[in-house]
């Protein structure tokens, strides 16, 4: 088969899995709804595999289903491009996705068939709208798969939808990041009214040739930047990303580390060239991203939730891939987001372990010494742990240390704030760790009897990917570390071609990047040491008080979107409610009920039954018309 013939069955599978296990999910055997489910995802693995064969030669294709919108001059058809950055993302979301789903076979076996069924249609259907949005060839395709993965999330994030709480927070999810695609959807009218397509192709020719600073790129760049906020969780849109938490520990994986939350980072990296011809925007970009990355790390510093660290990690990480597409390091964000599903996945997946072993246990401070009852996910854990706090051989280092290099070459401040975000990270990522799996066991003694290590559906996942954050990063190793270096680079290099045409490039030399690095890893294997040993021996087990209790409290952020945002709209609303709706509305439309039956009610004393009255009323009748006759018409 061709490659226009393999890119549609990408998508089509997961669609397929989403269809039968969603239309016969009461009567499939769970075991049969695991294997489609599972089956769907890796089909279109091996079929994205074949595809990046076909990429790695240097073949790429658009491959047009359907003219899906022709409205005068403008065309929008429904179109798949598989290029050199749609195919990374495929084999990340493809791959990294079915170790999902494997993992939740074992992790969701409790639910009843109905559900379990239900949940792997979720799966799915997620998978299906973000493979659309990394596949389409125009921004109307990205659309509509960034407003899939949107309804897929509030599906999983309150798949246990008799628990309100869970309820409210994919509400909340919903709602933020529809403040977002607002931003999205103007711009794509925007693009439209500018370039006259949608079509990347065109539209990205047609900007190249715009002068730089161009205000109408400028007010493109940052519409498309607000949609990335909301989805990718940047200030101020960010508190539905840790809310998340109520799904499912392999959906907040799914969300949190391969797929929906790196939409926006793959949005901009695909509009490279719209961003290097706005350089007010990408100072926006770089200073949000770079504010988020240290405002979401010293939230986790103070937080006992598992899945909360993790949660505020993943905001941490997102806001540093956006540093790196900030200033121009698009390979480095790419790169990041490559290396962080990795090990993203990895920690959420060893946490599901710790919550399984645990009987859903989710607070650190009740856990510990638990690295001897699960030796797998406490070894993987560790070396997820490693890769975040950007310690090398480890992926992560490369990747970080790529985007700081970056950053270093554009502006210092950048680099100094972005190294004292890695020293934070690598601190709390170990006191995590530390508080989780050293130290003596301090749970319940029902619990501590129970404790085992997960089924091999759920460890083997987690060494899969612990063998991938280990070495995941090698394929872009830095010049100072090889002479072939950066394939990872080189593959892109077609992508960012125009991009590289407007820059220029910052180039360091080599005792600069050298000096950078030791700093970046001295630091963060100081600040890992020093958590390793103070919360191995004596973790935080009390409430914490001070700026610890702000900490805590993630600064009160919630508390104020409450106060000044969420309150005085729902003040509103009664308002409106009570005095405009019941008070001036409906006063109005029964006010009309009202004088209806008011005027029949008087009308009806004309039928009196008298015959004389009848006459007497028709010969005034008859006089009335005369007058109208020859007085009035004249």
């Amino acid at each position: 088969m061709s490659m226009s013939q393999l890119v549609y069955l990408v998508p089509l599978f997961p669609l397929i899995g989403f269809l039968v296990n969603g239309l016969f999910r009461n009567h499939l055997p769970k075991s049969l709804s695991g294997t489609i489910g599972s089956g769907a995802i890796l089909a279109s693995f091996i079929v994205s595999i074949l595809l990046f064969l076909d990429v790695k030669q240097g073949n790429t294709a658009i491959a047009t289903l359907f003219k899906f919108i022709t409205v005068g001059d403008l065309s929008i058809p429904f179109a798949f491009q598989v290029d050199q950055l749609s195919i990374l993302f495929m084999l990340i979301i493809t791959g990294v996705s079915f170790l999902i789903h494997v993992y939740s076979t074992a992790y969701m076996k409790s639910e009843t068939g109905g559900h379990f069924a239900r949940y792997f249609a979720y799966l799915n259907l997620f998978v299906f709208f973000m493979l659309l949005l990394v596949m389409g060839a125009n921004y109307l395709i990205m659309f509509i798969g960034w407003e899939g993965v949107g309804l897929c999330s509030y599906l999983l994030i309150g798949y246990w939808f008799k628990n309100t709480d869970y309820n409210n927070a994919a509400k909340k999810a919903f709602i933020m990041n529809r403040i977002g695609d607002f931003g999205f959807l103007l711009a794509v009218f925007w693009i439209i009214h500018q370039f006259g397509s949608l079509s990347f192709n065109e539209v990205f020719a047609k900007a190249s040739e715009m002068s730089m600073g161009d205000a109408a790129l400028a007010g493109i760049t940052l519409l498309l930047f607000l949609g990335a906020v909301g989805k990718s969780a940047q200030i101020p849109l960010y508190t539905w990303l840790p809310d998340a938490m109520a799904g499912p520990t392999p959906v907040s994986a799914l969300i949190h580390a391969a797929t929906m939350v790196t939409a926006g980072i793959y949005m901009i990296a695909r509009s490279n060239i719209l961003y290097t011809l706005a350089p007010t925007s990408q100072t926006v970009v770089a200073i949000t991203g770079l504010a988020t990355a240290i405002f979401a790390a010293s939230i986790a510093l103070k937080q006992n939730d598992i899945k909360k660290v993790l949660a505020y990690s993943t905001v941490s990480q997102l806001g540093y891939m956006f540093l790196g597409l900030g200033v121009g390091a698009y390979t480095g964000a790419v790169f990041h987001v490559m290396t962080h599903a990795f090990f993203k996945a990895l920690l959420f997946l060893g946490a599901g372990s710790v919550i399984h072993a645990m009987h859903h246990e989710q607070d650190i401070r009740n856990m510990g010494g638990l690295r001897k009852k699960l030796p797998i996910t406490h070894l993987t854990f560790l070396i997820a742990c490693i890769a975040i706090a950007g310690i090398p051989p480890l992926s992560g280092f490369f990747s970080k240390d790529e985007i700081l290099a970056a950053a270093f070459a554009k502006n210092n401040i950048y680099w100094i704030i972005g190294v004292l975000g890695a020293f934070m990270t690598a601190w709390y990522m170990f006191r995590l760790y530390a508080t989780t799996f050293l130290g003596g066991f301090r749970g319940t003694p029902e619990q501590k009897e129970h404790l085992h290590e997960s089924p091999a559906a759920m460890t083997i996942p987690l060494i899969i990917l612990a063998i991938l954050s280990f070495a995941g990063g090698w394929i872009g190793l830095p010049e100072l570390f090889a002479a072939q270096s950066h394939a990872l680079g080189k593959f892109l290099e077609p992508i960012f071609a125009l991009s590289a045409k407007h820059q220029h490039a910052h180039h360091l030399s080599h005792s600069t990047e050298w000096t950078l690095i030791a700093i970046s890893v001295a630091g963060s294997l100081a600040f890992a040491l020093i958590a390793w040993t103070r919360f191995g021996r004596k973790p935080e087990l009390g409430e914490p008080s001070g700026l610890g209790k702000a900490l805590s409290n993630k600064w009160y952020v919630d508390e104020l979107y409450d106060r000044v945002i969420v309150k005085p709209v729902y003040g509103i609303a009664r308002f409106f409610s009570v005095q405009v709706e019941k008070g001036v509305i409906d006063w109005m439309v029964n006010g009309v009920g009202r004088l209806v039956q008011y005027g029949s009610r008087q009308l009806r004393w004309i039928q009196s039954g008298q015959v004389g009255s009848y006459v007497l009323l028709m010969v005034l009748g008859i006089l009335v018309f005369f007058v109208i006759q020859f007085f009035i018409k004249k």
